[in-house]
């Protein structure tokens, strides 16, 4: 549960949530409901006894600091039937906090140290608000800070010890949730439905059994990153887990390979530019880059690379036609085409010398250009001891989304390409 107006204003984005879900997975607990709430004491209590009405615990985050909008504890009061009591050992804690920064602590820090009767305290070593344990019932609430490095430490020192003891006391399967994300590019998520339904099917009637060893398949679409594959599975012990994501990685691989190919380019944070880095660095090949819809994209990725130096020369941005012709050496006449593209590419290996040329020619709108619609594409790849190729396509969207997607189609079939065999 998040506390914070900001939140619904969309000023901030709720990364607190997030983090917590993927470390309450990896101490083997569910993370059933996520919630935003604003500072207004009635809707805060609400969201309180809703949460504690569907689940064991509840993590809130925020509305703990000293102005007058921070009132998670008077709602957590409100929620136990408890008063609060100011703890004359934080007091003294975050009045040494102050002076030890050479400040005066404000009256208004003394709010800080209010705590529902009845709760335990999570002493504060970053900040000046302590964090609550606080039983309601049999269940339990753990307030934290909103500030992502107050709450990551609270809730290591701790939420995660205290929830472990309580599922032990309650003799709960010990184990971890862990998940894999599997990226994919070129494939609709409609389309990799289809050819993983049979393995969804199978994983659904296995999560009908015993929780150890369970898994289910779920698609998130990341729009100009492509569908990711998350597979996610419950085991009783960390190595257990892995054991079960490789098996059921080499299986969504092995089916998406027959379905559609080479669609999946990476792993969990992998990105295109890191595939693009693996094929360029085994081949021990150099890239260089023509760009002129894209002005620079392609290359501002693969930057983003540790190492790059040792496999990118750099890159030609022939934004104007005559920079295609003067430069790159493109016989002059249209510029978005396939034959442009080809000469691109041939002449960024040319210039740059480098193994492997890379183009990206195209139309981003609003208007045509050589009589090509907005959206139109084409990139080029000269690679050593082959023909130079094009490929042509169209992409929907505004300027912003026909520049995004065509840099990473072409970093996608310049990966293709490398991880193809050699023609005979």
């Amino acid at each position: 549960m998040a506390v914070g107006t900001e939140l619904l204003l969309g000023q901030i984005a709720d990364t607190n949530s997030q983090w917590l879900g993927e470390h309450l997975a990896a101490l083997g607990v569910g993370s059933h409901f996520h919630q935003a709430v604003g500072d207004n004491h009635d809707r805060i209590v609400l969201a309180f006894r809703t949460a504690l009405a569907r689940s064991d615990g509840v993590v809130v985050c925020g509305g703990l600091g000293p102005t007058h909008d921070d009132i998670t504890r008077d709602a957590l009061a409100e929620v136990m039937n408890v008063p609060l009591v100011r703890d004359a050992e934080v007091v003294e804690r975050i009045r040494t906090m102050f002076s030890t920064r050479g400040r005066e602590m404000p009256e208004s820090n003394l709010r800080q140290a209010d705590v529902p009767e009845g709760a335990s305290i999570i002493p504060q070593t970053k900040g000046t608000a302590p964090g609550l344990i606080c039983p309601v019932g049999h269940k339990v609430v753990y307030a934290v800070p909103g500030v992502p490095y107050e709450m990551s430490d609270m809730f290591e020192r701790a939420i995660a010890p205290d929830l472990q003891r309580r599922m032990a006391e309650r003799g709960e399967l010990e184990g971890t949730i862990a998940s894999r994300v599997i990226r994919t590019w070129g494939m609709s998520e409609s389309g990799l439905g289809e050819a993983l339904a049979g393995c969804i099917d199978s994983l659904d009637d296995q999560a009908a059994g015993p929780a150890a060893g369970t898994a289910t398949i779920a698609f998130l679409a990341s729009g100009i990153e492509g569908i990711k594959v998350r597979v996610t599975v419950r085991a009783g012990d960390a190595d257990t887990a892995a054991a079960l994501l490789d098996g059921h990685e080499a299986a969504v691989r092995a089916i998406l390979a027959e379905a559609a190919g080479d669609v999946v380019f990476g792993i969990d944070d992998e990105a295109i530019e890191d595939a693009v880095a693996r094929a360029l660095a085994a081949e021990e090949l150099t890239v260089g880059l023509a760009e002129s819809v894209t002005g620079g994209l392609a290359a501002s990725r693969l930057v983003n690379v540790p190492g790059a130096s040792s496999w990118f020369r750099g890159s030609v941005v022939s934004y104007a036609s005559e920079v295609k012709f003067d430069v790159l050496g493109v016989p002059e006449g249209p510029v978005v085409s396939e034959s442009a593209a080809m000469a691109m590419a041939e002449g960024a290996r040319r210039v740059l010398g480098s193994d492997v040329g890379l183009s990206i020619t195209g139309v981003a709108g609003p208007d045509e250009q050589d009589g090509r619609p907005p959206g139109t594409v084409f990139v080029g790849l000269a690679r050593p001891g082959r023909e130079a190729e094009a490929f042509g396509f169209t992409v929907p969207g505004d300027r912003d989304r026909v520049r995004q997607y065509a840099t990473i189609a072409a970093l996608d079939l310049l990966r293709r390409s490398l991880a193809a065999p050699d023609p005979d």
